[in-house]
């Protein structure tokens, strides 16, 4: 798309300058260079890679439009955590017990918020145990919520040991139905009090992850990337080298021109020299 082709084009300028002032070094070492280049080479590399670091977030987040979200309800013991799984599901999904611990397994529920596939994953209650199934549950049950797309914390508070809230997770009051003068989210798994508001408010975060998914969605993109961010921070670390190896970090930045190519094509050394040349008024 434009929208790609403006972005690469843009990445593309920031490498050949970048290249350029390298090779300035490299080949005119004999002249008189007026200006120390890694401070301008550093921060162009620092600029691309934020650039490509966002770009690869928005492929995941593409891959897992096709895939589907996942959304980890997590919560100490007791926090009504199944029993909100089984709302969800319309069927008992999950064993519901007022004995703590009673969830062991990682129980999924599959559905669709707003055109999206959704999985909600029901984990055991997060506490301290010295109980080893129920810890080995607990391993369990942080492994996948750390990897989940988005963590409905049930219960106070998004503090739970060995897991705390990242950017959009959902910190909801579960049991709605004993509470009253709560301004928050809340919600019963046991009336269904709250769960068609905390259902639009996932589709929205969602959402909001689907619109900023970049256009980069193919395989050779995600490569393409990839390989470019990899030979940037290896580009990055010579620049930073106390005994500057400039031909290699020269050597470097050209991976990532390659890396690139499946995008944008070839940057021709013609580019580069011209780059050079109007940098420094070489031979002029």
């Amino acid at each position: 798309s434009g929208s790609v082709g403006q972005r690469v084009d843009s990445w593309r300028r920031d490498l050949i300058r970048a290249g350029a002032l390298l090779e300035a070094t490299i080949d005119f070492a004999d002249e008189e260079v007026p200006v120390d280049v890694s401070p301008e080479v550093m921060g162009l590399i620092d600029g691309l890679m934020a650039d490509l670091g966002r770009e690869a977030a928005a492929v995941a987040a593409a891959e897992r439009i096709r895939d589907g979200f996942e959304v980890a309800i997590v919560g100490a013991p007791n926090a009504g955590k199944s029993t909100l799984l089984n709302r969800l599901a319309g069927r008992e999904a999950a064993i519901t017990s007022d004995i703590a611990g009673t969830t062991r397994d990682v129980i999924e529920v599959r559905m669709e918020i707003d055109g999206l596939a959704v999985t909600f994953l029901d984990t055991a209650g997060l506490r301290e145990t010295e109980d080893v199934l129920e810890q080995a549950g607990i391993d369990r049950a942080l492994a996948r919520a750390q990897g989940a797309d988005l963590r409905l914390f049930l219960g106070e508070g998004a503090e739970l040991p060995g897991l705390a809230a990242q950017v959009d997770d959902l910190v909801v009051r579960g049991k709605a139905d004993t509470i009253s003068g709560y301004d928050g989210l809340a919600v019963s798994g046991l009336t269904g009090a709250g769960v068609t508001e905390v259902l639009a408010r996932i589709g929205d975060i969602l959402q909001g992850r689907v619109a900023s998914a970049g256009a980069l969605v193919r395989e050779r993109h995600r490569l393409a990337v990839t390989g470019a961010l990899t030979a940037l921070a290896e580009a990055r670390a010579e620049v930073l080298r106390e005994n500057q190896r400039v031909e290699l970090a020269a050597d470097h930045l050209r991976r990532a021109v390659r890396a690139l190519d499946a995008l944008v094509g070839r940057v021709d050394v013609d580019d580069l020299l011209g780059e050079i040349f109007a940098s420094f008024c070489i031979g002029k």
